[in-house]
This record gives structure tokens, sequence and C-alpha cells, in this order.
């Protein structure tokens, strides 16, 4: 009898551990295990030239009324407090408003043009409409597949109601890699403000899902430490934690070698990621290099995890290279008191949303930039009491930047704004329309998961919104 059994596995990794470790060592090449290159993404060559490099989406959660906001409809104002049409509403999915009294709620504040482009936004945004008016690409037809928030904030991120699937940012990074070398490529902050509902965020909201690992979001905090101990605890010095991430490191690449688990490989690259963010991180958020004008312009000094601070945040994380950066703000949930609340939620957001477009301007980066502004649904144009309800089948977002028509406007809701009625785009058409931006064709981006070529835009047909874009 052998004094020792050795495993055919086992065999076979101690007989191939030279080679195994040539091939783990290419493999990680670019990946940022032994030096400072970003991660490449799978499509290579891309599918097409694209026009942008990266994605800032300002995700108002809790459903924005568009009919308080970018979609003017003087016939509310006119029959504000009659009966809702029947012939409007009958056989349609309503949320908490199914089987009461329906009745025409009026916008609650003025609209008015701005720019050149003569674009009607309600004047609860006056930094974005005198100074982005021009800027912007309204979609005034989205319509989506959900009414409640959970599945609705799902639908919107991953293209599914199924909770569990990638997010749109993981895809992204996914097929185009990184360009930042010690920060995540998909990056995410959530702000609260003091009106509306606040709407809970959960982190499977930037999942990867079945894509690797090491494209998952990252939420950076935005008081306090931003990210949860990365720094190194009192005592501990840097050459002594860079010791201690390589004994990991080499412990890994050899049960690596012998298991063959990509997510081995994923954790190799996280923890050299997480040691170089140690010296990005506190770099990123020392804002001493920033002028007081352009503070005074986002209305913040930073660290106090407003709107505007993250807005500010973002754009510094842009210039690092980070692919797709999301911005939450929790405020728009308003069933109720919506004149005041819809008020004190867009003066949340009007300055620092404003502020990035501009900024991004003047330094040359927002024609390689795609700004997504919105949320996951809109709100009814029936009353709630003093408020609106969710609603699925009509609302707005507005894009800007590279590839996007500026100072334009597409498609309409009907009188009521209730129905995408004109030019309609579904939430599958507005990810094909990012992704064809960022180069790629959204029919062609698939992974192979449980046997099937799942894809980000799903199965129904999907268009890319040509007419928006330059």
């Amino acid at each position: 009898m052998l004094p020792f059994a050795v495993g055919r596995r086992s065999f076979l990794g101690r007989s191939g551990l030279s080679l195994g470790s040539m091939a783990l060592t290419s493999l990680l090449a670019g990946k940022g295990v032994a030096g400072s290159s970003a991660e490449a993404g799978v499509l290579r060559p891309l599918h097409h030239r694209p026009r942008v490099k990266r994605v800032i989406w300002l995700y108002m959660a809790g459903g924005m009324s568009h009919l308080d906001t970018f979609d003017h409809k003087p016939t509310l104002e006119k029959l504000n407090g009659q009966p809702m049409p029947d012939s409007v509403t009958k056989g349609k999915q309503i949320a908490q408003l199914q089987g009461s009294k329906l009745t025409v709620f009026a916008p609650q504040h003025p609209f008015k043009q701005y720019g050149q482009s003569g674009q009607k936004i309600s004047t609860i945004f006056p930094q974005l409409g005198s100074q982005c008016a021009d800027k912007m690409c309204l979609i005034r037809s989205l319509s989506t597949d959900a009414i409640n928030h959970d599945p609705a904030h799902t639908f919107m991120n991953t293209g599914t109601m199924i909770a569990g699937r990638p997010a749109m940012g993981s895809w992204v990074l996914y097929g185009l890699g990184a360009e930042a070398d010690n920060l995540p490529g998909f990056i995410v902050m959530v702000s609260t403000g003091k009106y509306g509902q606040k709407q809970p965020i959960a982190a499977r909201q930037w999942h990867s899902g079945f894509l690797p690992g090491r494209v998952q979001g990252v939420e950076l905090r935005g008081t306090g430490d931003p990210v949860l101990y990365v720094r190194n605890p009192p005592g501990v010095d840097m050459a002594s934690q860079r010791g201690v991430v390589d004994a990991v490191e080499a412990l890994n690449r050899r049960h690596q070698i012998r298991v063959d688990d990509p997510e081995i490989a994923t954790r190799i690259s996280q923890y050299e990621l997480a040691f170089r963010m140690q010296s990005s991180v506190p770099g990123l958020m020392d804002l001493s290099d920033e002028s007081k004008e352009t503070l005074d312009m986002y209305g913040t000094r930073g660290g106090d995890g407003t709107f505007g601070a993250n807005c500010l945040l973002a754009r510094r994380l842009a210039e690092r290279g980070v692919r797709f950066i999301q911005l939450y703000h929790r405020d728009w949930d308003h069933h109720g008191a919506i004149k005041e609340h819809v008020a004190g939620s867009a003066a949340e957001v009007d300055r620092g949303a404003a502020a990035l477009l501009v900024d991004l301007q003047r330094r040359g980066m927002l024609e390689d930039t795609l700004v997504i502004f919105g949320s996951e649904f809109g709100r009814t144009p029936m009353a709630q009491g003093n408020g609106r309800d969710h609603h699925l089948a009509g609302f707005t977002m507005w894009l800007a930047g590279g590839g996007v028509k500026p100072g334009f406007s597409y498609g309409e809701t009907d009188e009521f704004g209730y129905h995408a009625a004109v030019n309609k785009v579904s939430v599958h058409d507005l990810h094909a329309t990012v992704l064809h931006l960022l180069g790629i064709d959204h029919e062609r981006f698939t992974v192979k998961n449980q046997g099937l070529d799942s894809k980000l835009t799903g199965v129904e047909p999907a268009r890319v919104v040509k007419e928006v874009l330059t």
C-alpha cells in the first residue's frame, strides 16, 4: 500500500503547478494584482464606436411626479377637482387608488419656458431650468412594467423584476472594463433629505448577479469613512498591510491553481483594489484642491452627505476613471402634501444636478459622459388626498451629454399625462440606448446563464431610440 494517496485532482494540480502559475499570472495581468493597470472588459473590440466613456445616473428614488416637474399638462389645470374620465382609467392598473373615486389633480407649481430651446420645466427647478435647459434631452413618453417601488427599482436597474439579476452598472463594467486603477469601476452613493417618504434602497440594486463579483457596485458613504474598514487599525502601517495583502494573495493563488474557481481570482483582485483604495479614497474625499467658486456652485464644503456633495464627488470619480456612478436621492415618494414636498425635494437636488452638468461641460467632460436623471416611475394625474399615487403608464426622464441631442424633447403623454401616447419608450429601450452610446449592441451583449443567453434588455423587442441621438 502506498504511504499516502494522491487523488486525481491533486495529482493534476501538483504536476501542473508551474504551468498553472504561469497561466494564472497571465490571467491576472491587467487586473491590478501585480501592478496598477485597470481591468479590461470582455468586449474587445467594442461593437461600434462609443460616444461616451462613462455614465452618471441621478436616480430620484420614490417616483418623481412628471406632472409637477417636466411634463406640463394644461388640461389638468382646467379640470382640477373634476372626475377623471373613465375612458382614461378603466381597466388600468392603479396602485393604492384602486377602487377609489378618481379626481383630476392640477400641477402644483407653474411651468416656464427656459433657454433658447424653450423647454417647459417647472419653476421648482430654477437652476436646471436657467442653466441646463439647452443641455437636456427630455424623454416624456417612458413607461415601465412595475407599479410598486421595489420591483420598479429592480426593473429600472436590472431590466427585470426578478431579484438577483445584474445591475446595469455591472453589465457596463463587465463589458467595458475599468479605467480607474485605484477605485471600483461601479460606485453608488445615497443621499436623504427631509421631504416625502424615505425610499429604502437595497444593496441588491447594484449587485452583479450571475456576472463575476468583481463588477458589483460599491457604495461610498457621504459622511464619516466613505468605505467602512478601509483604514488601517492603529499601529498598522502601509508596509505591514502590504505584507498581509501579499501573503493572502499568495495563499489564494495557490488555492486557485488547485480548484480553478473564478471567484478566487475575483477575491485576489479585490484584495489588491482594497489596498490601493486605502490611499486613493482619502485623496478623493480631500476637497482642498477645489476652488471656493466650485464649492459654492455645488452648495457644499463636502462630507455632509447631501445630494450636492455627492454630485461633486461624482465629478471627481468621473475624473478618476470610474465607469458607472449612480446617485440615489430617496426623497421622491409624495403620496401626500405634494405641493410642499415636491418643491422641497426639487430644491435638494436642483443646485447639485445643475452644477454637475455645468462643471462637466467646462472641464470638457460632458462630451464623453452620459448623465441620466429620473425615477423608477411617475405619479398619477389623479389626486390621492393632496398627493399622488404611483404611476407606470407614462413619465419623464432626461439625458444630457455625449451623443444626445441638447435642448430637445421627445415623446408625449396624453392630455392628462396618463399614457405614453406618442413615441413610446420602454425601460428596455432606455437601456438599449445607453448601451449603444457606450459602444455596445444590446442584442449581441449576452452571457450564458442557466442555459440561456441572458442580456440586460430581456427577451422582448427593444430598440435604440435613435431619434434622441446626434
